[in-house]
């Protein structure tokens, strides 16, 4: 009777334990490495600037003036993938994508020697009195995502944003590498990213159209391929949040 009892609550311990002890996956690896592109060490930073509806205009001027120099600078390991003004979604807003080639080391070499440019300290002052607020993101891109490169316009960009809930970036990233085929057919495509520093969870899915009609009759085709309704239903319980940006390139950006 004294083993069958001390049985039973052992029973009972391990039951109660199970209530709160989670299962760890037991992955060896960062998910920065499982997600990411391999072949290349690029990381991206990710600029909202919110202006003064009153300087908008003198703000735009003044970055087509001074980014292309940074763009085009042999001596820095940087290029600007796109730049552009919200035109539906949060008004009065610019929007500034940058590629540091070589990662970490590029983005530390490129930050300091800004530091010495008089120009751009100059540019950042005169900036700095436009700004309502600022943030900005660094980012990997997924390794099954387009890489982003320059294109032609007239075309509209779309950046989709969303929050995820903390821990469900592998399930994200796996879910999207089947849906990302049924995105492919019209090259609308640009790139998607995650973020390492910053807002994290975070993952922006950049879309080129030639318009907003376009965009409707892309978007709406993908729910007439099988398996897109499915991909769809598993990944919406993973977002916390999500936003949507309708952007307007500014002339110098790449991607037009």
């Amino acid at each position: 009777r004294a083993l069958g009892s001390s049985a039973r609550s052992a029973r009972e311990d391990s039951w109660l334990k199970s209530l709160f002890v989670r299962k760890v996956d037991p992955r060896k690896d960062a998910h920065s490495n499982l997600l990411a592109k391999r072949e290349t060490s690029s990381l991206y930073k990710l600029q909202f600037h919110n202006v003064k509806p009153e300087c908008l205009e003198a703000y735009n001027k003044l970055c087509q003036e001074v980014l292309p120099k940074i763009h085009e600078e042999k001596h820095y390991p940087c290029a600007l993938v796109g730049t552009w003004n919200t035109w539906y979604g949060e008004q009065d807003q610019a929007v500034h994508l940058w590629r540091y080639e070589g990662g970490y080391p590029a983005l530390n070499e490129v930050m300091s020697k800004l530091r010495q440019n008089k120009e751009f300290t100059e540019f950042r002052k005169e900036r700095g009195n436009m700004l309502l607020s600022r943030k900005n993101q660094l980012l990997l891109e997924f390794s099954f995502w387009n890489e982003p490169v320059p294109r032609d316009g007239p075309n509209i960009y779309e950046l989709r944003s969303y929050q995820l809930r903390p821990g469900t970036m592998i399930e994200w990233g796996n879910y999207w590498a089947r849906a990302i085929r049924f995105r492919q057919d019209n090259n609308e495509a640009v790139g998607g990213f995650f973020s390492q520093i910053g807002q994290l969870y975070m993952v922006h899915h950049l879309w080129a159209y030639k318009d907003l009609q376009t965009r409707e009759d892309i978007r709406n085709a993908a729910w007439h391929k099988p398996g897109w309704d499915e991909l769809v239903y598993y990944t919406v319980p993973l977002i916390q949040e999500m936003e949507s940006r309708i952007m307007i390139p500014l002339k110098i950006s790449p991607l037009q």
